[in-house]
């Protein structure tokens, strides 16, 4: 089986999971060990599941002002971690290829391994949720009929990045693409960088 394959059958594994209580206060039941890749891509595909019902729900029009201040600093700091994780995992390919020497002309990709499997954990997400309104029975023929039409699209969209993403490592491991990582300096969590954070501390 292929990296990208067995990211997908952890993602799809970890949105399984979530699903069975359905509700974004539930432990994560990730059962691969710790600091293994498996564990990693598996905490990954939960923070973003979790964020993606938190988004559902600070959509509520009804919400409370209140609970969704406090849902917004939940999904600030579900980025932080989604990035911090997406970066340690990138970590782990540059300990991985530490021992191999990229050839002369070789490129430097636009995104790095973990970055492109960021996208792929967000289209597992994509898929489970369109083709379930592509299914929902309580929905009009034009709903499921539009949802099957985008769920092709976004199939497609998994075949092409698995692909690629599979590329990229291939293309890695024979010294055809340099990997460099580069940290994302996120700004708006750090007291030091945010000006509304620096200038409440004065």
């Amino acid at each position: 089986m292929d990296f990208a394959e067995t990211a997908w059958d952890i993602f799809s594994q970890s949105i399984e999971d979530y699903h069975i209580t359905d509700h974004v206060d539930s432990p994560s039941n990730n059962h691969f060990k710790n600091e293994s890749l498996e564990h990693l891509l598996y905490a990954k595909n939960w923070i973003d599941t979790v964020q993606w019902h938190l988004e559902d729900i600070i959509r509520d029009e009804s919400i409370k002002p209140a609970e969704a201040l406090e849902i917004k600093r939940r999904i600030d700091a579900s980025n932080q971690k989604r990035t911090d994780l997406v970066e340690f995992i990138d970590s782990w390919f540059l300990s991985k290829y530490k021992d191999i020497t990229p050839d002369s002309e070789a490129k430097i990709n636009t995104e790095t391994p973990a970055w492109a499997v960021d996208r792929l954990s967000i289209l597992a997400l994509k898929i489970y949720h369109m083709s379930l309104e592509a299914n929902r029975t309580t929905a009009t023929e034009d709903h499921r009929i539009n949802c099957t039409a985008k769920l092709n699209v976004l199939l497609e969209q998994k075949v092409d990045l698995m692909t690629s993403i599979n590329q990229l490592l291939s293309d890695i491991e024979n010294g055809k693409v340099r990997m460099k990582v580069y940290k994302q300096m996120k700004m708006y969590n750090d007291e030091s960088l945010n000006p509304v954070l620096y200038q409440k501390a004065k």
